[in-house]
């Protein structure tokens, strides 16, 4: 598939997404959010992807809606979008919506915030399974200082990671703050220097990719999500039926012989 406005390449199992609007510090667009959404199906479907990197082009990761269509909306006081289908159908509801189908995409993801990340950049990178960023990154919810309100998902995701009060602070004031305090606060898992964030989290990903049971990064992706709005006696059923399978299944099987004979295993993802 052509892209025009993300980049996408594959290396040692790992999908790279790269927001590839340098210029525009990445801003978000309706063609990206098409073409982000068409390299995580790909990166779904290619049995030789384990592990996705979402990331961006230039000195930016994402700055937020492109400014010219908030322009554009606040002239005509609409909002034309249009609900694509569900990237899987199975998944909760919650998680077939525009914005919010990261959590549906069956491998993990992670946001290397290589730059300014702000509004919907944010919104983005909550729904991805891991955050890593630049020292030097810089964060901003935005809304209420665009006379907007906590949009896509933002209010739910934001305070499961960083705590209720710290949640308004950030919406509330619309403040810049930078990776170091994302970090503190639970927002960022790590942080690296500039010139190591790609290094770093693609060395990561290579780990998980060469380990991990992609069957079993799949089941607990899933079950992490969906504990959210699970009592811990229903997220136990689901373990306990996800277990009874697991015994059954052929990565269980090389993860038993590989460990006893002292080898790299070679998971199928069956």
């Amino acid at each position: 598939m052509n892209f025009t406005e993300i980049d996408y390449k594959i290396s040692d199992n790992c999908a790279v997404v790269t927001l590839n609007r340098p210029a525009q510090l990445n801003a978000w667009t309706p063609t990206m959010a098409a073409e982000v959404r068409a390299a995580m199906r790909m990166a779904a479907d290619d049995q030789n992807v384990r592990v996705i990197v979402l990331t961006g082009a230039g000195r930016g990761f994402c700055a937020g809606a492109d400014m010219k269509r908030l322009s554009g909306i606040s002239e005509s006081g609409r909002i034309v979008d249009t609900q694509p289908e569900a990237f899987d159908p199975t998944s909760r509801k919650d998680y077939q919506r525009k914005n919010t189908y990261f959590p549906a995409v069956p491998k993990p993801i992670i946001a290397a915030i290589n730059g300014p990340c702000a509004g919907l950049g944010l919104c983005m990178a909550l729904f991805c399974d891991l955050r890593f960023a630049a020292e030097d990154a810089s964060f901003t919810t935005a809304f209420a200082r665009r006379g907007l309100i906590a949009e896509h998902g933002i209010s739910w995701t934001l305070p499961r990671l960083v705590g209720q009060s710290a949640a308004a602070d950030l919406l509330f004031s619309g403040r810049k703050f930078l990776a170091p305090e994302a970090h503190r606060m639970g927002m960022l898992d790590r942080i690296y220097p500039a010139d190591r964030l790609m290094e770093e989290t693609l060395a990561y990903a290579g780990e998980i990719a060469r380990f991990s049971s992609p069957r079993s990064l799949k089941i607990m992706k899933r079950q992490l999500w969906e504990t959210s709005m699970q009592t811990l006696d229903e997220a136990m059923d689901v373990a306990d039926a996800e277990m009874a399978l697991s015994l059954k299944s052929e990565d269980f099987k090389e993860g038993v012989q590989h460990f006893l004979e002292k080898r790299p295993p070679a998971f199928t993802g069956k």
